[in-house]
């Protein structure tokens, strides 16, 4: 189940994993914004608090997608991926991204240009992964450290995956990740992330978010993915480069239901929804997590959990 705190008020959100372990749900993954995409979702929690109380609250293992490097300093980070680590072992991972300016304009100093975010993002890395490790480590660069030392630390460092929307980002993850992941897209685009990835030496396991409605009916399936998710359909640099929920409010407003369904697997049709996600396993991905794009989330746990899961893994 993929927890999307832009959508869901953090108690909900908790007791939707929980009801996810109990319908057969095996793994969760959390975002981990400042701002929701639109002012519909109304949300935005604090996904390190929430993680906390997810991984004691369920014995299910768990990841989050963090832009480290403008809101979040990669000490900090580093401390909070050793902190969760340690008292959870094997059960949390974290993936590494270049972030969006409507998370990261908060901090006030300006938004770099692509190629910069991901070169501070592979400082970044650098510096996660020397703390993890145990160094002391001052950097002096995109980012800047001074003898930072991790006192809490797992016997084991939790995976750091590269997460990519284009091929040309998952290519240079390949040089550092310990796994990728990306979002739904055609199958053909998908195979070429995979090959990307893999070509280029890239290891671990493949992780897929599935955004996807569903209801009763394929027209409240679409009214759901319409009302919640119309913000969501720009490529970048559009998604990368808007920077307040209300811009992409206004860029979205006069999105069809049509083009949502584009990026949004609507339907109410349980065993389409199973066949989509068999067709994402036989790419490659390991690791599938499905994101009902509504507010509403016991409904889709339980639907999902009775009819769709037993089918997938059969």
């Amino acid at each position: 189940m993929h927890a999307s705190h832009e959508q869901v008020h953090p108690s909900r959100l908790l007791a939707a994993v929980r009801r996810a372990e109990e319908v057969g749900f095996d793994a969760a993954m959390s975002s981990d914004h400042f701002s929701p995409w639109s002012a519909r979702q109304g949300q935005s929690a604090f996904a390190w608090s929430w993680l906390g109380a997810a991984l004691e609250a369920t014995s299910l293992p768990f990841g989050v997608v963090n832009a480290p490097g403008q809101r979040y300093h990669p000490a900090i980070i580093a401390q909070a991926i050793g902190t969760l680590g340690a008292m959870y072992p094997g059960r949390f991972w974290a993936a590494l991204g270049s972030g969006e300016a409507s998370n990261e304009h908060i901090t006030g100093g300006g938004w770099p240009r692509k190629e910069v975010r991901n070169a501070r993002l592979l400082e970044c890395v650098e510096v996660i992964r020397a703390l993890l490790a145990g160094e002391e480590v001052s950097h002096d660069g995109l980012v800047t450290v001074d003898r930072a030392r991790l006192w809490t630390r797992p016997e084991e460092p939790p995976l750091l995956i590269g997460a990519a929307v284009s091929e040309e980002t998952a290519r240079w993850c390949a040089g550092w990740a310990d796994g990728l992941i990306t979002v739904n897209a055609p199958v053909e685009r998908l195979e070429r992330m995979v090959a990307a990835y893999r070509d280029a030496g890239g290891r671990g396991k493949l992780h897929l978010q599935v955004h996807l409605s569903w209801a009763a009916s394929d027209e409240e399936a679409r009214s759901v993915a319409h009302e919640q998710w119309r913000s969501n359909v720009f490529p970048p640099p559009i998604c990368w480069d808007l920077d307040t929920a209300e811009h992409f409010d206004l860029v979205s407003e006069d999105v069809s239901v049509e083009r949502v369904a584009g990026v949004v697997n609507v339907s109410s049709d349980l065993g389409l929804h199973a066949k989509t996600v068999r067709e994402y396993a036989d790419l490659g991905f390991e690791e599938i997590y499905l994101h009902h794009v509504g507010q509403e989330q016991e409904r889709f746990l339980d639907a999902f959990g009775a009819r769709v899961l037993p089918e997938v893994r059969s």
